[in-house]
């Protein structure tokens, strides 16, 4: 027995047919009907794999990290671009995830910003569920793990966490594809050999604080000189066992002229 619900509605807007006959009639297109068809290749699955290559946008950053006697340096650089344009000239791509946290972004920002951001709820769940920090390894497997569960699913980072926890200075690289490393010294972004190569002339495990910083922010500017797509403002940050404090920001276009005098 069929139930005729155009009785229920309203004389003013009642049917002249029953709902259920007049939807005997709507014909919904289905992906390979005539509206949506399939493209006419042999493997459509290799197919749209090479498609989403070909409009991949381009990504361009710097960011750079390192540990040493005191504490732990996070700079970066602050472009956004997609591709050859310029989006954006103050990103702010270092996440403070907690006091004691931070996590920087490299790849597509709006995946970074958001799971970062996410993982900082998760931060402090954590502390509210075991009435501690929680630690920099427990924060960038937590990261990791969420991070796996998306795999193959387009996202695009390449992010470090860094802080100082109960047994010191730590610094983790997590990737999209749920890789983890945990190591002294990292740099990620399209500018990152630029930077690497700054920071592996330089770099001394009994830097003062003030030549990490210094380090720091002269490797980000070089790679900024050298590649297109990193730019902006050189941000460097400080993680100590008190937390972390921004040290600087400064326009590359003066840094320019203070590592280059005009003669």
């Amino acid at each position: 027995m069929k139930l005729d619900l155009s009785a229920l509605l309203p004389d003013s807007i009642r049917p002249k047919a029953p709902i259920d006959a007049a939807l005997d009639d709507v014909h919904l297109p289905g992906p390979t009907g005539a509206n949506f068809p399939l493209p006419d290749v042999a493997d459509v699955d290799s197919f749209e794999r090479q498609v989403v290559e070909m409009v991949k946008p381009s990504h361009g950053t710097t960011t750079l990290s390192f540990i040493f006697q005191g504490g732990v340096i996070v700079a970066v650089d602050s472009r956004a671009s997609m591709g050859p344009y310029i989006s954006s000239q103050t990103v702010k791509k270092v996440i403070e995830i907690n006091p004691y946290l931070l996590g920087t972004m490299a790849g597509g920002a709006a995946d970074c910003q958001f799971w970062q951001r996410n993982l900082g709820i998760q931060c402090r769940l954590h502390e509210l569920n075991n009435k501690e920090r929680i630690s920099v390894a427990g924060a960038s497997k937590l990261l990791a793990n969420t991070l796996f569960s998306y795999r193959g699913m387009g996202l695009s980072m390449g992010t470090m966490v860094a802080g100082w926890d109960h047994k010191g200075p730590s610094l983790y690289y997590v990737d999209s594809e749920a890789q983890r490393i945990k190591g002294e010294r990292f740099s990620v972004g399209s500018g990152s050999v630029f930077a690497m190569g700054i920071l592996d002339q330089g770099y001394r495990w009994d830097l003062s604080d003030e030549e990490a910083r210094e380090l720091g922010r002269r490797a980000i500017y070089h790679a900024t000189f050298r590649d297109a797509m990193s730019g902006g403002t050189v941000s460097v940050y400080h993680v100590t066992k008190d937390g972390w404090v921004k040290v600087s920001g400064d326009d590359v276009g003066e840094l320019h002229y203070h590592y280059y005098p005009a003669e």
